[in-house]
């Protein structure tokens, strides 16, 4: 089988490999859809997002989707030919948090891509009980989106109770914010949306956005009290990780209102008591989703029509690799999945 490897420094390997055999508990997946993500970058960068990656060893791929061939000794719950999206997060399965769905808070973790051979290859291996089956009616592309995009930013929103009585405020619209948006429009909120780009500022429309900013030529903060006629924003979610993102989503929001952190960031300075203190906000980060709540997630977008295939701009066989991540290291994709037929 074919199966795309990182040997460092923006390089990128497609090489002929066995297909491999589940093992106990285990599921063999023929690969259908697998998306690409910006922490994708930092293995083809010759690093990692995370502790105790080998570098050029490890399939990349956290976010795919594909068709069960073959399961491994101790498998009940699925069958060759059951449709599944994977779980990115590999745990113990022993632990509280393994029980209790967040698999991502073990301390033994490890994550599909990085500490364990992920999906942009033929076939992949995984513990069956890092399926998640999908409904009739939802495409693969949908599915692998689903497993990280959609999935993270409607559990987000879940957490800060988003509904119909909210104006949202979403920042950073790459693949992950637009998704925030499709969400917040499908729970009945009005939805602001802000970027500096004007094409990801279109898409958001596309999408549902009731209105759009564009924060290289208008002030934010202005535009945001004029919408909502002086009273602020009920939430905000910032899906960028730029501390100026951030802080504007702590400015942008009423007394007591909610905002979730998405976006990765290593440092932000903010001013406690004017932003949080003293308007009772809060704040919380959100990565991810529970095992359990896929379902719940998938349900929604199935019910809602919601267009996640918009959020894709380009689609790649998986010879097309190197240009594949080239392009999207370049910024001149937003969502890419690889496709097979």
């Amino acid at each position: 089988m074919q199966a795309v490897f990182f040997p460092g420094d923006k390089k990128v390997d497609v090489r002929q490999v066995d297909i491999p055999t589940p093992g106990q508990g285990e599921v063999l997946i023929q690969l259908k859809a697998s998306a690409i993500c910006r922490s994708d970058m930092s293995l083809y960068y010759g690093t990692s997002v995370f502790e105790g990656t080998e570098l050029g060893k490890t399939i990349p791929g956290h976010e795919p989707a594909g068709v069960i061939t073959e399961v491994g000794n101790g498998v009940s719950t699925f069958k060759p030919g059951d449709r599944v999206a994977v779980y990115l997060a590999i745990g113990c399965g022993e632990c509280a948090h393994c029980k209790s769905g967040y698999k991502m808070f073990c301390k033994d973790f490890k994550c599909v891509g990085f500490d364990s051979h992920g999906g942009d290859a033929d076939y992949m291996v995984v513990p069956a009980e890092n399926c998640m089956k999908l409904p009739d009616d939802m495409s693969f592309v949908t599915a692998a989106v689903s497993t990280d995009a959609v999935g993270t930013l409607y559990h987000a929103q879940k957490r800060l109770g988003i509904s119909g009585r909210d104006i949202l405020v979403v920042f950073g619209l790459g693949p992950m914010g637009n998704a925030g948006v499709m969400i917040g429009k499908g729970l009945g909120a009005t939805v602001i949306a802000v970027d500096m780009l004007d094409e990801r500022l279109e898409m958001a429309k596309e999408l549902g956005a009731d209105y759009i900013i564009n924060g290289k030529h208008a002030n934010v903060q202005d535009e945001i009290v004029r919408i909502t006629n002086g009273r602020g924003a009920d939430a905000a979610i910032d899906c960028s990780g730029s501390p100026y993102a951030q802080n504007d989503a702590l400015d942008c929001v009423r007394p007591h209102g909610r905002v979730a952190f998405v976006g990765e960031s290593k440092e932000t300075t903010i001013k406690p008591s004017p932003q949080l203190i003293r308007k009772q906000v809060t704040v919380m980060g959100s990565w991810y989703f529970p095992i359990q709540e896929f379902p719940e997630i998938a349900e929604f977008i199935v019910r809602h029509n919601l267009p996640v295939e918009k959020l894709v701009t380009h689609r790649f066989k998986l010879d097309e690799a190197e240009m594949a991540f080239r392009l999207f290291d370049e910024r001149k994709t937003e969502k890419a999945v690889f496709v097979w037929e």
